[in-house]
């Protein structure tokens, strides 16, 4: 695609031309080539220029439109100095051979310099228990060497495949649907979410927003399902972590607010024959070498008023929460995967019934992807720990706007995140 789309300025009251040098503006470099592009496009002659090789016409204008527009990304644009690259990638449409080295050398100084800024890590509340996971801006051998060895360059950078491709779809959502003020709002706010995903790879990915998990496989999604989330009160943590072991026939350990909120209630007004029912036992503390103790050892009402704790741990079996298994991703805040009895809870529109972690529709299904096998208890031991051979990515993420096709499918805030009135909201299936 022709280079005269994108404004490329007047010099001395003229439109400038490709043979044109004006005031130096096409002599001395307009973004100086640090030191690692320098070394790569030094080393190319034999593979060619970049931007300027057969079948990598417009790859320039893709770059340039995006650099001319990055406001959309939160970034200034002056920072990229479009307009001039472009007087130096018209220059080079002459066929001039130093033309053509200049502008290439600068127009892959512009697309690492963007590139980079894009894969920093956006501030926007994720933890990342495993800091292997938090984005990083690759090196510039890396950027380019990806890039080059694109079939289509020019689509390389139109589809900003250095990204995950959620974020070129909802950017021109921004860019070129122009869309309401709200709505211009809501995508913004998830494309930065979006940065904190991987651009390719093998992962989990649970959009809390959506109360779905993808299995993802170099940006193909293999399968998914859906997934109760934790109810406002209790909300999912956005979170990248490491699933590094699955746990069968789980115990389920009760945290204390939820003991007391659920269980407790139901203790006073049964008994402990609740408890029995229920496969609850009571334990002596919170360290791994705790011991079973008796229920009638325990204040209830004490701990129904706030003033003392008590620690619950349900058995494996049919009704333990935890279902056949759960997949641990270690963290502060003890969330995890987990199968659940409640199969009921699926056909519900909105899923929000968990205490913060994340209850799967098909966990069997889930553990084969993972595993590459189906996983099954051996015996009756509680906590059969099956570790990972090599650990999984998992991604927690809020996305409540996404790319369906051409159009955007909206979720509904439920965590009141967004701040985008309701009404402005178009809310899509789960």
């Amino acid at each position: 695609m022709s280079l005269s789309r994108i404004q490329i300025g007047l010099c001395a009251g003229r439109l400038v031309r490709p043979a044109l040098v004006c005031a130096g503006l096409l002599v001395a470099p307009v973004l100086a080539a640090s030191p690692a592009v320098a070394q790569v496009t030094a080393a190319r002659p034999s593979t060619g220029p970049l931007f300027f090789r057969p079948g990598s016409q417009g790859a320039a204008f893709e770059l340039l439109r995006l650099t001319e527009t990055a406001r959309a990304d939160g970034l200034d644009p002056k920072r990229y100095r479009s307009r001039d690259l472009a007087r130096l990638a018209r220059a080079a449409e002459a066929g001039n051979p130093q033309a053509i080295a200049r502008a290439d050398r600068a127009l892959s100084e512009l697309f690492v310099r963007y590139a980079q800024d894009l894969r920093r890590a956006p501030n926007v509340g994720i933890v990342y228990v495993d800091g292997e996971l938090r984005p990083q801006a690759p090196s510039a051998a890396t950027l380019l060497a990806a890039a080059a060895a694109a079939p289509d360059v020019a689509a390389y950078m139109r589809n900003m495949g250095w990204m995950h491709p959620y974020y070129a779809q909802l950017r021109r959502q921004l860019t070129d649907a122009r869309p309401d003020p709200a709505t211009a709002s809501l995508v913004t706010k998830n494309m930065l979410r979006v940065r904190s995903l991987p651009a390719t790879g093998r992962y989990v990915l649970v959009n809390v927003a959506a109360q779905r998990l993808f299995m993802i496989d170099n940006n193909q999604t293999v399968d998914m399902m859906r997934v109760v989330v934790g109810k406002p009160v209790y909300p999912t943590p956005m979170m990248a972590g490491l699933i590094r072991y699955t746990s069968l026939r789980p115990y389920w350990n009760v945290p204390s607010d939820l003991a007391a909120e659920r269980i407790v209630p139901n203790v006073i007004k049964g008994g402990t024959p609740y408890l029995r029912a229920k496969g609850y036992q009571v334990l002596s503390d919170w360290s791994d070498k705790a011991k079973v103790v008796s229920p009638a050892s325990v204040d209830w009402q004490a701990v129904a008023a706030g003033k003392k704790e008590v620690r619950l741990r349900q058995l494996p079996g049919p009704a333990n929460s935890m279902g056949d298994m759960k997949f641990m991703f270690p963290n502060p805040q003890g969330i995890y995967l987990h199968d659940t009895p409640q199969d009921e809870l699926f056909g519900e529109a909105a899923r929000l019934f968990s205490g913060g972690c994340v209850r799967l529709e098909a966990a069997h299904r889930l553990a084969a992807w993972l595993y590459g096998k189906p996983l099954r208890a051996k015996g009756a031991a509680p906590e059969q720990k099956v570790p990972m051979a090599k650990p999984m990515p998992v991604y927690l993420t809020y996305l409540t706007a996404v790319p369906s096709g051409n159009e955007l499918a909206i979720y509904e805030d439920i965590y009141k995140k967004d701040g985008v009135p309701a009404a402005r909201q178009r809310v899509a299936s789960r």
